[in-house]
């Protein structure tokens, strides 16, 4: 189990408390398909996604990446048992969608980049160290399932 102190909780609370979930979620999936290009073939559905353009214009890519950070809710709500909390997803992602567990990371830090790069100089080295360790343990808890 992770421990937490009040400080990391704060942050990681006051973050998504101010986070536009319809500018960031989109723009950190629009990254790491066009940098991870390999990350598309879970995405085939979405229709065009070809090149960067593509990508960054498509509406399922978008609603998509809304979608996670949506997901994220659920772990910054149960940050004492984030496990728990994702067992499901972790066995949608392993057995039926068949999701490389790398790729959670792969996510998880174009999402640091992109909420670094809105929030600038307040993405302080505490709020980064936070910020990684609540998404280390969320990428952790969707991986479960591939143990």
């Amino acid at each position: 189990m992770v421990q937490w102190s009040d400080a990391e909780r704060g942050i990681i609370t006051n973050i998504f408390s101010t986070l536009d979930y319809n500018d960031i979620g989109p723009k950190a999936l629009i990254r790491c398909l066009i940098v991870y290009p390999w990350t598309q073939r879970y995405f085939a559905s979405f229709g065009n996604l070809y090149n960067a353009e593509a990508i960054s214009s498509n509406p399922n890519v978008a609603a998509h990446g809304v979608r996670v950070l949506h997901g994220l809710d659920r772990a910054v709500k149960n940050m004492d048992d984030i496990k728990a909390t994702y067992a499901e997803l972790s066995v949608l992602h392993s057995e039926k969608l068949h999701v490389d567990p790398d790729n959670f990371r792969l996510l998880a830090d174009c999402l640091t980049i992109t909420v670094a790069a809105k929030m600038g100089p307040a993405f302080s080295p505490e709020v980064q160290a936070a910020w990684q360790k609540f998404l280390a343990v969320v990428v952790s808890a969707l991986g479960k399932q591939y143990h």
